[in-house]
């Protein structure tokens, strides 16, 4: 059931169920679809777990990106013990919560690696969809009502958020990055069955139920999570879809943190997971 906390919102706000009624009217239930238009319930509790190491620069910026998505919203904030005035930020935006947006915080007090941030964000979260979100600006939350639609129209438990499915923007980068990214992605599938394009992406979005069954068994606490968390769900024959998403991938002079030691332990927990729970 959704938190009694929140106010039900009924207005004609994108994607509410009078917008959703207008737009079909206007332009016909099959045009609808293939613009991505569809009603969220009023009533979904969308639960945004952000680790956050060391990301003063982007940090104000994506919480208001995150903000601004029409949908009832926790944002879990979860400061891996930063360095740097991380903290001092997420204090001021928890002070900053709204009717729409309540803000919930944790902070490390050493730090123990992303997957132990998302380990501990999805702890807290009570929401009816979770879904993960990086810290910095390489993905756009405005397409949080693309991921969310398989699952909202009872298609899917878990969704990916692939960037290499080609209809949307995509910054040019690092062509080893890529490579290594294809090479775990076609690993991973060969361990779960799965046809994923994209297992290393951040966006990934899970039923409430689903969460509930898979965070007590995490284990990875850093980069492993990713294919730590796609083994686990593969094995428990969730429903999983692909959706498209842009990708502004940045450099490491502006602050990217995963490295080729973060592919070797990727690679043993493709077979680690992939041959036992």
């Amino acid at each position: 059931m959704p938190s009694q906390e929140f106010e039900t919102v009924t207005d004609e706000r994108p994607y509410s169920q009078q917008w959703y009624n207008n737009l079909r009217q206007t332009l016909g239930e099959t045009a609808c679809r293939q613009l991505g238009f569809y009603a969220i319930p009023a009533d979904l509790l969308l639960s945004v777990v952000i680790p956050v190491y060391n990301e003063e620069q982007t940090l104000r910026q994506i919480v208001d990106s995150v903000r601004s998505v029409p949908i009832r919203k926790e944002i879990i904030l979860v400061d891996d013990c930063s360095q740097d005035s991380s903290r001092a930020i997420i204090e001021e935006l928890q002070s900053e919560e709204d009717v729409e947006n309540r803000i919930q915080t944790v902070f490390h007090d050493r730090n123990q690696g992303k997957g132990a941030a998302l380990k501990t964000g999805f702890g807290k979260a009570t929401g009816d969809v979770v879904l993960v979100q990086d810290a910095d600006l390489e993905y756009d939350p405005s397409e949080y009502p693309r991921l969310l639609r398989p699952i909202v129209e009872g298609k899917a438990d878990v969704v990916y958020g692939s960037r290499f499915l080609g209809d949307q923007p995509h910054r040019v980068l690092y062509y080893w990055h890529y490579l290594g990214n294809r090479f775990l992605t076609t690993l991973s599938n060969a361990f779960t069955n799965l046809n994923l394009t994209d297992m290393e992406t951040c966006y990934k979005v899970f039923r409430k139920e689903v969460m509930e069954e898979i965070e007590p068994r995490l284990k990875q606490r850093r980069f492993g999570f990713e294919p730590e968390v796609t083994a686990r769900v593969a094995r428990r024959h969730f429903r999983v879809y692909e959706m498209s998403v842009s990708y502004s991938g940045r450099t490491y002079e502006q602050g990217k943190k995963i490295g080729w030691r973060d592919g070797l332990q990727a690679l043993w927990c493709i077979v680690r997971y992939g041959i036992a729970d």
